[in-house]
């Protein structure tokens, strides 16, 4: 079996254990460490450590198999990849109706990820690159975001991060900060004014699934002087159409 090198030992042994396992879904410990290469004590470690964590498990032959905790992130990939099919058709209308570059954005810990983009087709162009990350509170969905955890929340990330300023725009005072929160979330929409990158704005809303929960950021980038007010009403709509493609219904405008 060909494995990539990490340069971490045990993370590839691990890697290497866990793809004979997708393979063999009932392998005994001996078949593993023949498979592996690895001696059986160090195949059992190995084994006993990813079972810990419910990587790996053991039926009652004592044979090894995939754990349950391995679904919980296929059915998050699984997902993701829903939602940029799904996504994708809307944030191709909302970039032909306003002519900038669209984003879709994940939240991960206290940042935002770019999940997939839909560029502009301007010369001069904001383009974020996918698997990019910026902090809650210097993006348009990711302070939507923030707000939709309520007020112990957006003070507990303030004071885990301190909310470093990236730009002179940059919302850095938490007092400001629940105040712009507060309005995004009345306004069912946010702004990002240069506070992420000189030059650049943003607007963004927020995208559901079909039990509500906030799966999702969706927003247009710009150069900050071709950024337009009457963009608030296509990204809403956009945000809803994706929305409702992943079985949420946001009612009536």
């Amino acid at each position: 079996m060909t494995q990539t090198s990490s340069g971490i030992q045990v993370i590839d042994r691990a890697t290497a254990l866990l793809d004979i396992l997708a393979s063999q879904p009932h392998a005994s410990l001996k078949l593993v460490a023949a498979e592996s290469g690895l001696h059986p004590s160090t195949a059992f470690r190995i084994l006993n450590a990813l079972a810990s964590h419910g990587m790996v498990s053991r039926d009652a032959q004592g044979h090894y198999q995939l754990g349950t905790r391995l679904l919980g992130w296929a059915d998050r990939v699984r997902s993701r990849l829903d939602l940029r099919s799904e996504a994708r058709p809307e944030m191709e209308w909302l970039r032909d109706q306003v002519g900038e570059t669209v984003n879709l954005t994940v939240r991960e810990g206290d940042e935002v990820i770019y999940l997939e983009r839909v560029t502009a087709r301007h010369a001069v162009r904001v383009e974020q690159v996918i698997g990019s990350h910026a902090p809650l509170h210097v993006t348009a969905v990711g302070k939507l975001m923030l707000g939709e955890l309520g007020e112990a929340a957006i003070r507990d990330y303030a004071a885990r991060t301190g909310l470093p300023r990236y730009t002179a725009k940059t919302v850095t005072e938490l007092p400001a900060l629940q105040r712009e929160i507060r309005q995004a979330v009345a306004d069912g929409y946010a702004y990002d004014d240069e506070e992420a990158e000189p030059g650049v704005g943003c607007i963004g809303v927020l995208v559901r699934d079909s039990s509500g929960a906030v799966v999702a950021g969706l927003s247009i980038s710009a150069p900050i002087e071709r950024w337009q007010q009457d963009w608030v009403t296509l990204v809403g709509e956009a945000g809803r159409r994706i929305s409702r493609r992943l079985g949420y219904d946001p009612g009536p405008v």
